[in-house]
């Protein structure tokens, strides 16, 4: 119940991003939240990228209805996988609970506004367990989609990529966390096991794999030799100064003129920030779901990469802020299991005013992603 003795209310909006954007909730997650006593406003639409129709949502439970845009950001709790746009911000009211990728400690300038506004924001990427893992999370889809797309582009940029006679490819991974360790899997098994398959029936040398921390990957001179032996290079870091790029843009004229840059991170730039956000690999632009491979020759290292960035080094390289996106029903599944606990201890709780930092396991964690902990000291746990 809400925090005046109505129904909570739970809206879930159409993700209104690139046409190749096809993600949101499935029905699963709202039959399971159809359990409590709630009213779920899913938009007209909902799904229809992954060949859902309305009807495949109403079906799921009772108090679940389809309504217009504006009437599903009309509720007391927003559910909706990426931050929506500046427009849609302007339909949450103050009081309600956004619950989205919100990226706090990227985005500055969301935060202020979010505070402003007075919109109880729960960021999902910044719920975490008392150990500091990420509760709702897709790493392994963003290295195996990542490092798929490297290897599809490789085939075409290596001219002895099939050849028995070649050395094995040897891809460069900087970052051992999450990401990086399914990075590291991937590009084991070329970023696809039917084509590590294909490859070793043929005879074709298979992937060496390095994967570096930060002790090496602040180490110039161990990088600088790294990268002249690298055809696959990864960035699947989490930096700590974001305002430092790990790899300048001259650094690149040292990878082979086949090798591939594989972007897992996609940080934004956000030069007038403070501390400004900069790529980790210098120069290169930032791709999505509608575009994610750009070769040396595009036009988009000029168009997308900010002035007085260097990009003039360049190697055909993929990027995309959602990879988890490529393959998005899978996704889907994945986040819908991960937040329906979540959801459903918010629901019972009655809001995020009533989530307290000291309370049980699922509190705790949406405390940690709430922006009214956001940055203050949190209590021990009890």
């Amino acid at each position: 119940m809400a925090d005046d003795g109505r129904r909570l209310r739970i809206g879930f909006p159409r993700m209104r991003k690139e046409p190749g954007e096809r993600r949101d909730f499935l029905p699963p997650l709202m039959e399971r939240l159809a359990l409590h006593d709630v009213e779920i406003l899913v938009e007209h639409g909902v799904g229809g990228g992954m060949g859902l129709r309305d009807d495949d949502y109403t079906t799921v439970g009772p108090g679940v209805s389809i309504v217009s845009h504006s009437e599903a950001f009309d509720t007391d709790v927003i559910v909706v996988l990426r931050c929506p746009d500046p427009a849609e911000l302007d339909l949450v009211s103050a009081g309600t609970a956004l619950v989205s990728m919100l990226h706090f400690p990227t985005r500055p300038e969301r935060v202020a506004r979010l505070r402003r506004t007075g919109v109880d924001a729960i960021a999902l990427d910044c719920i975490t367990d008392d150990a500091g893992h990420r509760l709702v999370e897709d790493s392994r889809a963003v290295g195996w989609n990542a490092l798929e797309a490297a290897f599809d582009a490789l085939e075409h940029t290596y001219p002895l990529f099939a050849d028995p006679r070649r050395p094995p490819i040897r891809v460069t991974v900087m970052g051992a966390g999450a990401i990086g360790r399914h990075a590291v899997e991937a590009a084991t098994k070329y970023g696809r096991t039917d084509r590590a398959a294909r490859l070793f029936a043929a005879g074709v040398p298979g992937v060496e794999v390095v994967a570096i921390g930060r002790n090496l990957t602040n180490d110039a001179r161990y990088l600088e030799e790294r990268l002249r032996l690298t055809d696959v290079l990864v960035d699947a870091t989490q930096r700590s100064d974001p305002s430092r790029p790990l790899v300048p843009n001259a650094w690149l004229a040292l990878l082979p003129e086949h090798a591939v840059i594989c972007d897992c991170v996609v940080d934004p730039y956000q030069l007038d920030a403070e501390p400004p956000t900069v790529r980790g690999i210098e120069g290169i632009p930032q791709g999505n779901l509608d575009r994610y491979v750009f070769g040396p020759d595009d036009p988009a290292w000029d168009d997308a990469v900010p002035g007085g960035v260097p990009h003039g080094q360049r190697r055909m390289m993929v990027s995309c802020y959602s990879w988890p996106g490529v393959h998005p029903r899978a996704c889907m599944e994945v986040y819908g299991g991960q937040l329906a606990p979540l959801l459903e201890t918010l629901v019972e709780r009655g809001g995020v005013p009533a989530i307290r930092p000291d309370g049980d396991y699922h509190e705790r964690a949406l405390a940690r992603g709430s922006l009214r902990c956001w940055g203050t000291p949190e209590p021990p746990a009890r």
